[in-house]
C-alpha cells in the first residue's frame, strides 16, 4: 500500500488492484498481501468501516476488479518511539539541510506516521520535498526543498554534486575500491534484500550502481570507509559491501547474519545477537553533502561529525 494524506492529522493508505488481485475477495486479498494481520483481523477492520473500496463501505467478501482502489485509515496504530532530535544545519526560503539521527523514518511507513521526519518538517514548513533519502537507521545530512519549484530545478539540473558517507565494516578493507556493477533483488526469503555484482546478472530487472570506497583507517577487525555515491540506488552501499564480503557493523539486513533482520521483526533478537551486531543500528552516516543552490547558483558544502556511538569502534582502530 502507498501512503497518502488528507492532512497531518489523518493517515490514509491506498492501493490499486492489478491483475494479480483481480477476482479475489477483499478480505482474502488483504490477508494474503499484508500478512501483519490475520484474515479475521482484516475482516474486523472492514466491518468497522476503516477500509473502503472505491470510496464505499462494502462487505469483506466483495470480489475485486482490476484498478479498484482500496483505502485504509489505520487510526488505531500505536507508533513506536523515534528519535525526533534532528538538527537544521542550513535554511533559507527554498531549502533546508537536516542532520538526521539514527532512529527516525523519513517517510510514513508501517506503524510510523507522526514520528517521522516528513511529518515533523511539514508541521513546521507546510510543504516538504526530500531531495535525497536515508534509511531509518542511517544518520546524517539530507537536503529538502520547501516548495515544488525548488525541488523541480534541483532534480532536473542534478545540482547535488556529492553525497559522501562514513561507514564501518567488518574486516580489513582495501585502501581503495571502485565498485562499478549492478544491483538487483537477492531472490531469497527476505524480499527487500538486494545484491551487487560486477558482471551483468541473469535477472531481468537490475540497476547499474557505482560506489567509490576509500579506507580511512582499520584495526581490531573493523575498517572505517568513505563511500562516494555516483549513483543513488536503494541500499546501494550496504548491499554492495555485503556482497563484497565486508558487512556493515550493526546492520540487521546486510550484516554478519541476515537472519537478524527476521529476528528483529519478530522481536526475537537475543543478547548474543546484539553482541555480534556491535551497534544498536547500522554504522552508516551521511557525512558530506555538496550542492549548487537552485536559485543563487552558490555552491554549498556541509559536513557532519561521526556519531558518538560509532566511536566505540573507531577509537579502538
Amino acid at each position: 500500500m502507498k501512503n497518502s494524506f488528507s492532512g497531518l492529522s489523518e493517515r490514509i493508505i491506498r492501493t490499486s488492484i492489478d491483475w494479480s488481485g483481480a477476482g479475489l475477495l477483499l478480505v482474502d486479498y488483504l490477508a494474503g498481501r499484508f500478512t501483519y494481520r490475520t484474515s479475521e483481523q482484516w475482516r474486523e477492520r472492514i466491518i468497522a468501516g476503516e477500509i473502503t473500496l472505491n470510496g464505499k463501505n462494502i462487505p469483506p467478501e466483495t470480489p475485486l476488479a482490476l484498478h479498484d482502489c482500496i483505502e485504509y485509515r489505520p487510526g488505531d496504530i500505536q507508533e513506536p518511539p523515534a528519535d525526533l532530535d534532528f538538527k537544521t544545519v542550513y535554511e533559507d526560503d527554498s531549502l533546508c539541510v537536516i542532520d538526521k539521527p539514527g532512529n527516525l523514518c523519513m517517510h510514513p511507513a508501517g506503524p510510523f506516521f507522526k514520528n517521522t521526519l516528513w511529518h515533523q518538517l511539514c508541521r513546521r514548513y507546510g510543504e516538504i520535498h526530500f531531495i535525497n533519502r536515508l534509511d531509518r537507521e542511517t544518520s546524517g545530512l539530507l537536503l529538502a526543498a520547501k516548495n515544488s519549484a525548488a525541488a523541480k530545478i534541483i532534480n532536473k539540473n542534478r545540482t547535488v554534486s556529492a553525497k559522501n558517507y562514513a561507514v564501518i565494516v567488518h574486516g580489513e578493507f582495501p585502501e581503495y575500491l571502485e565498485a562499478c556493477g549492478f544491483i538487483f533483488n537477492a531472490g531469497n526469503l527476505i524480499r527487500k534484500q538486494r545484491k551487487f555484482a560486477f558482471e551483468m546478472p541473469q535477472q531481468q530487472t537490475f540497476e547499474t550502481a557505482v560506489t567509490k570506497f576509500a579506507r580511512i583507517r582499520c584495526g581490531n577487525g573493523f575498517s572505517l570507509l568513505k563511500a562516494d555515491l555516483s549513483t543513488g540506488r536503494m541500499h546501494q552501499i550496504r548491499a554492495t559491501l555485503h556482497s563484497l564480503g565486508y558487512p556493515v557493523a550493526g546492520d540487521k539486513l546486510y550484516g554478519v547474519d541476515s537472519s537478524f533482520y527476521l529476528k528483529q521483526k519478530s522481536d526475537e533478537l537475543t543478547e548474543n545477537d546484539r553482541k555480534q551486531l556491535i551497534l544498536s543500528r547500522q554504522a552508516l552516516h551521511s557525512q558530506e553533502l555538496i550542492f549548487t543552490h537552485p536559485f543563487s547558483g552558490e555552491k554549498l558544502c556541509f559536513a557532519s561529525e561521526l556519531p558518538d556511538e560509532f566511536k566505540k569502534i573507531t577509537d579502538n582502530m
